[in-house]
């Protein structure tokens, strides 16, 4: 399945944008598959860090609402990992909209406990039409919430 993609203004204002407050509204469903759980690794060994206690990688958990924090948001699972947007429109550029779905799928932090889907929408004749969202911008996006964590991560250990 491809995914549609945003634009470049719109991702460049999404990885640049400093956290604001967050609405939670309404839920929207989402399945995990795939979701596994491997084995704690050995006490204190904090590169792992798999010690949550809101049943996902804490550090993917943070980077995830701090980089979607200016958008609002349907849903906020700590415990399934599913984060979900409403739409959102750039001010600069309100004929196009995204919907963004993050969902964290493990305890550790690695790059495959993470997994985002973008919509995105263009406004023609009045009414909202689907628009394609390129694979490399979600791929793009699951870069900046990982580098975000691994930065939370760091400043933890000290």
């Amino acid at each position: 399945m491809a995914f549609p993609t945003i634009s470049t203004a719109a991702l460049r204002h999404l990885a640049l944008r400093p956290a604001v407050g967050i609405a939670f509204v309404a839920a929207l469903g989402l399945p995990l598959g795939g979701c596994a759980h491997k084995p704690k690794s050995r006490a204190g060994d904090v590169a792992s860090a798999s010690i949550t206690s809101i049943g996902v990688n804490s550090y993917l958990w943070r980077a995830s609402l701090e980089t979607l924090s200016f958008m609002p948001l349907t849903q906020a699972d700590s415990a399934g990992g599913v984060i979900v947007t409403d739409w959102y429109s750039n001010p600069s550029n309100p004929s196009e909209r995204v919907k963004l779905s993050v969902s964290i799928l493990d305890r550790d932090l690695r790059a495959d406990a993470l997994r985002v889907a973008a919509s995105r929408e263009v406004l023609q004749n009045g009414t909202w039409v689907a628009a394609p969202v390129q694979a490399a911008t979600v791929q793009k996006l699951e870069d900046i919430i990982l580098t975000k964590a691994r930065d939370l991560r760091r400043s933890d250990i000290g």
